[in-house]
């Protein structure tokens, strides 16, 4: 454990959590937990209406990392106006495996469900699954790109849409 990796994140930070998104960090604080002395990031995902505390030590571990830089949100959007890559394995592994990319909080994995789960309007309909699935990678795309380029999650959400609507034209 060394006390160098602690220094990358800093109160008032936007941080990606990988099981949670954009999150912003609070402040850092001690706690005595088990008789052990642990400094914590207070992480606050403001939609959800969630604290999360994080060991500073682990913060690197468990996968949290800084907002992507805005050149990975252009390859992300990128990504976006490919083709769907829709495997024809049973839909419970490609549910596994979409879920494991949102979990896993890399931008351009996340951005790849949205793009192989996105149906516009003169296509089939959506399972609940899917749509669940498909509206939990939106939510994590546009709240990472509202966050890197400064903006509201309605302007993102609406960049994001264009791009998707535009592939389909």
């Amino acid at each position: 454990m060394t006390k160098t990796k602690k220094t990358e994140f800093r109160p008032n930070d936007f941080v990606v959590y990988p099981a949670h998104g954009v999150g912003k960090i609070m402040s850092i604080e001690e706690q005595e937990i088990a008789g052990l002395k642990l400094e914590l990031f207070v992480i606050s995902f403001e939609k959800d209406k969630m604290t999360l505390r994080v060991p500073t030590h682990k913060a690197t571990e468990v996968g949290m990392r800084s907002l992507s830089s805005p050149d990975m949100v252009t390859k992300a959007l990128e990504t976006l106006k490919g083709k769907a890559k829709v495997k024809r394995a049973m839909w419970s592994r490609r549910a596994q495996e979409y879920e494991q990319k949102i979990n896993s909080g890399d931008l351009l994995a996340i951005a790849e469900v949205v793009r192989d789960l996105h149906r516009s309007d003169d296509q089939r309909e959506q399972s609940y699954s899917e749509r669940q699935l498909y509206e939990a990678a939106l939510e994590r795309l546009t709240r990472e790109v509202a966050a890197v380029s400064g903006t509201d999650e309605e302007r993102a959400a609406k960049t994001v849409d264009e791009v998707l609507v535009g592939r389909a034209a």
